[in-house]
């Protein structure tokens, strides 16, 4: 019977069906798309691919596991969000404001951010010509 159960569990965790299932808020997307604002919003897992959010207003909104790669994020306010294993790979972030934001294990793989203030005040010189 052991052998059984281990299989079951390996054909299902294939399938996916024994992970939780995410599905991001589609108004919430919606709103962050069409007025460049979604404060305290829960976009967990949203896609963002190659999305618009120059000057987005994304304070203290769960865009853990998003996914940003290429959106254009110049001069977004992104205080105390949380990208936490968010995908920004080749976004472009230059002047935006990441004070006391997660990144834990963000992506930020060719991520332009060059003049961001990051999540300790500092700020980056990384992509600045």
């Amino acid at each position: 019977m052991y052998p059984k159960i281990l299989v079951m569990v390996f054909f299902l965790t294939g399938l996916g069906l024994a992970t939780p299932i995410r599905a991001e808020n589609a108004d919430q997307v919606r709103q962050l798309l069409e007025t460049g604002a979604c404060r305290r919003c829960a976009l967990e897992g949203a896609n963002l691919r190659d999305a618009d959010l120059r000057l987005a207003d994304l304070r203290d909104t769960d865009l853990k596991d998003a996914d940003l790669r290429g959106a254009d994020l110049r001069e977004a306010d992104l205080r105390r969000a949380d990208l936490t294993d968010a995908n920004l790979k080749g976004a472009d972030l230059r002047g935006t404001y990441l004070r006391l934001t997660n990144l834990t294990d963000a992506n930020l793989k060719r991520a332009n951010l060059c003049g961001v203030i990051m999540p300790d005040g500092e700020t980056s010189e990384q992509g600045c010509e």
